[in-house]
């Protein structure tokens, strides 16, 4: 038996050191340690060795396993190490070849104007707020003193879902809303996007504005005049200039168009401000004491002023875009553009 098993431990090496793969490596390891392996059958022969030479084989046995076992363990170690090297050179990088670069995304444009303008907004104290983009007939014209027979109650113009639901067609019923929830005195402001039945290169049936509202005591024109020129001064910078013509809304009283200098001509008259040095900036006035008490607000103690921006126009104009559907076909290569 002693003879078998240093048969069985010079084979065995001499197998696993020529071995090539880890699956022929494998195949040796059942081979001899297996349970029908060479060296097991050996050891449940050792009822039939000697007493007196039963020791001196067991022990020798042991040596052969732990041999075995040795010789597997670094065969095993050598070939998975050469295996990873081989991975590696076949994965290998060559970084010497020229890059493909970096894609980077960015931001939307209607989306840079809205983080910065609400940035401003809630530094100079103005609380965010959000209403329902499907709002009722009460919230969108009743309540901000528009009669049934308003021309913005056109079913050309309104996209109605029902005689008294339909898609809001501006951000004005946030001024409803705050009054009926807020106490004087507050200053909020309120994007989003509003619906109209609009289409052509400078309207679209979807676009986005903000609706600005500030309610306390003795508040007046001068006050948000002297807003929105700081406004203006932090959107375009110091150099602004600005001018007012009369207008009217149902909801303020007075009610006054602000226009500021063209971004694209910077006030010397281009074809998209016609000439004049001056595009569109707010339209606005002194909230309607009319719309106070219909929302429970004491219009003798308290007024207020409200404004809001059309922001696609304001985008298109500084970013010079030819036709407001660009800003809503996500089209990579106009939004590239943009970055």
């Amino acid at each position: 038996m002693k003879e078998q098993l240093e048969e069985i431990l010079k084979n065995g090496v001499q197998e696993i050191e020529n071995v090539q793969d880890l699956k022929a490596l494998d195949e040796l390891r059942l081979k001899y340690l297996g349970k029908a392996g060479a060296l097991t059958a050996i050891l449940r022969g050792m009822k039939d060795v000697k007493p007196e030479e039963r020791r001196e084989v067991g022990s020798l046995a042991n040596l052969v396993r732990e041999k075995i076992e040795t010789a597997l363990s670094e065969k095993l170690a050598e070939l998975e190490n050469a295996k990873l090297l081989a991975d590696m050179e076949k994965e290998k990088v060559d970084i010497t070849e020229p890059s493909r670069g970096i894609k980077r995304g960015a931001l939307h444009p209607i989306t840079r104007f809205n983080n910065k303008f609400m940035e401003i907004c809630v530094e100079m104290g103005f609380t965010v707020i959000q209403t329902p983009e499907i709002e009722t007939d009460y919230y969108n014209f009743e309540a901000l003193n528009v009669p049934k027979n308003h021309p913005a109650r056109d079913m050309q113009d309104s996209l109605y879902i029902t005689d008294t639901i339909l898609m809001r067609t501006h951000t004005s019923p946030a001024q409803v809303h705050a009054m009926e929830t807020l106490k004087p005195p507050f200053k909020i402001v309120c994007p989003g996007r509003v619906y109209r039945n609009d289409d052509d290169s400078s309207h679209s049936p979807i676009f986005n504005q903000f609706e600005a509202l500030v309610i306390d005591e003795n508040v007046g024109l001068k006050d948000f005049m002297s807003m929105v020129r700081e406004m203006a001064v932090r959107l375009y910078g110091k150099d602004v200039k600005m001018r007012i013509r009369p207008a009217f809304f149902p909801f303020t009283e007075p009610s006054i168009e602000i226009d500021a200098t063209c971004q694209i001509c910077h006030g010397k008259g281009c074809s998209l401000c016609k000439g004049t040095g001056f595009s569109e900036f707010f339209g606005g006035g002194i909230v309607n004491p009319k719309i106070l008490e219909m929302s429970g607000i004491d219009s003798k103690k308290y007024s207020g002023f409200a404004f809001g921006p059309g922001i696609d126009r304001s985008v298109m104009v500084t970013n010079k875009i030819p036709n407001i559907k660009y800003l809503f076909r996500n089209d990579l290569r106009f939004l590239k553009q943009m970055r």
